[in-house]
């Protein structure tokens, strides 16, 4: 005979689940940002896996390897290829300090650049090129977490997207939601991550290509590179394109070319840096807006734990936080009105 009664065992099981789980996501630490790519990708896929699944009357199985297939294609390809090449432009730059000493001797002339000033500019260069080498996963050092993390989150993916009813059920299931509660949330989460991933990345990618044509045209020298940073540099909003073309058009002028330089600025201040607020205000009557804090934040927060990555994944981790505080206030709130409720009732029997 048992020496516990049953609640005490009931107690003891919750124990024994609350510290597994605490062990297996002390393990999962090294692949969390590769799980969270998981949850984006499906959140991503999700509709199209439904029309291909239900519209067109696809196989599950092979619904699914077209869709990631096709994200293969669309999102890995090109990111890790634009990464080698930031990367290897980091690394020509960081070869070459003649360069920047000959722009700071030819800013002189522009701006009033101190000796002390000038130590200060090319010790930040330096500084910030090491920065922006680790913010790059690197394909030769780092290629064994990348497979596998790329495998990791595309065999989850594939079996998410092939038992979505059961998946989806089970976070209804398990959810410590009510269930209208735990629907809000699956639209939020919804609308949050369009807004953070796809909209944001939209702007991004147009203010990145506007940058890198205008470059083009104006005969700026690299403009597929300087395009490539415009895009990574346009998540930050604090920062953003004039971070990039500003210099550039500053360092023209310094050259003696005063067209390609004012053209620059001109066309940036007036068309590059509105475009934004322009496709911004378009998206957020589509699937909802990221308030300018949180994207901040949420960059100083996914930077160090996701490397570039975290542009996009650092936002939708605050986003998702501020997201979950404001259902448990709502539901807080309902349940205080049913106390109250309980008690008039109780006091209008006695």
């Amino acid at each position: 005979m048992s020496i516990f009664n049953y609640k005490q065992r009931t107690q003891i099981n919750l124990l024994i689940i609350i510290v597994l789980g605490i062990i297996i996501l002390y393990s999962l630490q090294g692949i969390f940002g590769a799980i969270l790519s998981t949850l984006v990708l499906y959140t991503i896929l999700r509709p199209g896996f439904i029309y291909l699944t239900s519209g067109k009357r696809f196989n599950r199985g092979v619904a699914a390897v077209l869709l990631l297939f096709v994200s293969v294609v669309v999102l890995v390809l090109p990111f890790y290829g634009l990464s080698s090449m930031v990367l290897e432009k980091i690394a020509e730059l960081q070869n070459n300090p003649g360069y920047f000493k000959d722009t700071l001797y030819k800013l002189k002339h522009l701006l009033p650049i101190s000796g002390d000033l000038q130590d200060l500019v090319e010790d930040g260069l330096q500084k910030a090129g090491v920065w922006a080498t680790g913010l790059f996963p690197s394909l030769i050092s780092g290629a064994f977490n990348i497979v596998l993390g790329l495998l990791l989150m595309y065999f989850l993916l594939y079996f998410m997207l092939v038992e979505r009813e059961k998946f989806e059920g089970a976070l209804l299931k398990y959810a410590p939601f009510r269930a209208q509660n735990a629907q809000r949330f699956a639209e939020e989460m919804r609308n949050t991550t369009y807004a953070n991933v796809l909209g944001q990345g939209f702007i991004a990618m147009v203010q990145g290509a506007l940058v890198g044509l205008s470059f083009y045209v104006l005969g700026y020298r690299d403009p597929m590179f300087w395009g490539v940073i415009t895009t990574f540099i346009s998540f930050v909003p604090v920062l953003g394109p004039p971070v990039v073309f500003v210099p550039a058009a500053l360092v023209q002028i310094a050259n003696g070319n005063n067209f390609s330089g004012w053209a620059m600025l001109i066309f940036g201040f007036v068309v590059i840096i509105n475009i934004d607020n322009v496709l911004r205000f378009m998206i957020a009557k589509r699937v909802g807006n990221i308030h300018p804090v949180i994207t901040v934040l949420g960059v100083v927060i996914g930077i160090p734990l996701f490397g570039i990555l975290g542009l996009v994944f650092g936002p939708l981790l605050i986003s998702y936080f501020v997201l979950l505080v404001k259902i448990y206030e709502t539901s807080a709130m309902a349940s205080e009105r049913l106390e109250r409720i309980k008690t008039i009732s109780e006091q209008d029997e006695l």
